[in-house]
């Protein structure tokens, strides 16, 4: 396999973890509304808190997300142009022509996060299993 198919491999993985992110937190809170009992199952709810407490932990610490990194280090392998910023703002950068400090990010992240904390104080995950 290729350097740049390894680094699309990355890109992919990379978005689906984005969406996980993002759609999720849309999927909980149109889901309890419509008192779908799955986006309250534990490891759905657990996946998703573990998931942004990872970017948003990351971005405290002024790290990029190792998958940048390493889609990055095989861009560059690969004859391309690496990322000189975050996942994020390079893709919306790409996509809206959305430029801001890193710092801004992590605010991003931030209350990203607090809004996870706070959906899952709202609308509890569901620790019993079905019979």
């Amino acid at each position: 396999m290729s350097y740049q198919s390894l680094a699309d491999l990355v890109l992919a993985l990379h978005f689906a973890i984005v969406m996980f992110n993002v759609g999720g937190l849309a999927l909980i809170l149109v889901g309890n509304r419509l008192r779908w009992v799955w986006v309250n199952h534990w490891w759905f709810r657990s996946l998703h808190l573990a998931a942004i407490a990872i970017v948003v932990v990351q971005s405290w610490l002024g790290h990029l997300c190792p998958l940048t990194t390493l889609e990055s280090w095989l861009r560059i392998r690969a004859g391309q142009m690496g990322y000189e910023e975050s996942f994020v703002e390079h893709w919306l950068h790409r996509a809206l022509f959305f430029d801001a400090p890193f710092w801004v990010f992590t605010l991003i992240y931030t209350l990203f996060g607090l809004l996870v904390i706070w959906v899952w104080w709202t609308y509890p995950p569901n620790r019993q299993r079905r019979r």
